[in-house]
């Protein structure tokens, strides 16, 4: 049973890998190749090959993340190597299969090809990443230079992506590569807004003289959770409750009011929570919550067994 659910589980994810896959090269081939924009990565150095030779840009992609693939498997293991493998696979054939769409670019102006492009570019990689997977290129580099170096992935991701642009800027103008830092910008900011769920929720903390009174109204008013926190100040020592409740964006305003209506004084605190789990909120997946509920009801019966 345990099996037959983690191989749904694993279907499931794959599945969503290669949706993102085939949206994210369908997004280049619709709007970046037409307007000769590029996006990062080894998929933007095949872009350059393309333009200047026609060589096919999944095929490219494929041939150049072999040897980063190479390095992963003797440097990261053999477990995140796979799941590169598969994603750098899915989406290199994608690539090259949605290659016909070139014809069918649906905008001519550049700042709307760059828009949509690193939009719907985004919107792909975010249900990749969304799903633990990888479609390789400068990822893989980055993941290795932040476990041996410490370096931030992030930024030495957008390093190699510079080195890119520069390349481009070099052999088609200054005006393209501008407009590749624009999707390039906007693929990021969306692949982050997908990863983090589109579901976001505010972390109220409240620091008040009078907490009970305030966390009286919000459960009563909002109809939200409320959880103290004992703290206490640095300078005076004076101990005091700090409210802690999570809530959706539109309550915020609500307890800000009850908030101000008890207590004038309040010190108020209004923190972003991209993804929350919980009763009231999001749950993880159904499948994977009940194969590991039956995964600890089994290793409870062997431990009573051995007792």
């Amino acid at each position: 049973m345990i099996l037959m659910r983690m191989m749904q589980h694993r279907a499931l994810r794959y599945l969503g890998i290669t949706a993102g896959c085939l949206l994210a090269s369908s997004s280049i081939n619709l709007f970046l190749v037409p307007s000769h924009l590029l996006t990062g990565g080894a998929t933007g150095i095949a872009m350059i090959f393309y333009y200047l030779f026609q060589l096919p840009i999944g095929l490219q992609t494929f041939l150049y993340n072999i040897p980063l693939l190479v390095a992963a498997w003797r440097l990261m293991g053999k477990g995140y190597t796979f799941d590169v493998i598969i994603g750098t696979a899915i989406f290199s054939f994608c690539l090259d299969l949605t290659r016909p769409l070139n014809a069918y670019a649906p905008v001519s102006d550049l700042m709307l090809a760059a828009i949509f492009g690193g939009v719907f570019n985004g919107i792909g990689y975010g249900l990749v990443f969304r799903m633990n997977g990888s479609t390789g290129g400068f990822d893989i580099i980055g993941a290795i230079v932040k476990k041996y170096w410490s370096y931030n992935m992030g930024g030495v991701i957008f390093s190699f992506n510079c080195m890119v642009m520069l390349v481009s800027a070099f052999l088609f103008g200054v005006a393209p590569a501008m407009f590749t830092l624009i999707c390039m910008y906007m693929n990021s900011a969306v692949t982050d807004k997908v990863i983090a769920g589109f579901k976001n929720r505010k972390a109220v903390l409240i620091v008040s003289n009078r907490a009970e009174q305030i966390a009286d109204g919000i459960m009563d008013e909002v109809h939200r959770g409320v959880t103290f926190l004992h703290g206490a100040g640095a300078y005076t020592h004076y101990q005091r409750d700090v409210i802690l409740a999570v809530v959706n964006i539109t309550q915020v305003t609500k307890i800000k009011l009850i908030a101000n209506v008890i207590d004038p004084r309040a010190f108020m605190i209004v923190i972003s929570a991209n993804e929350v789990l919980g009763k009231g909120f999001s749950h993880p997946g159904s499948d994977l919550r009940d194969m590991m509920k039956q995964r600890l009801a089994q290793q409870k019966s062997a431990e009573r067994e051995k007792q």
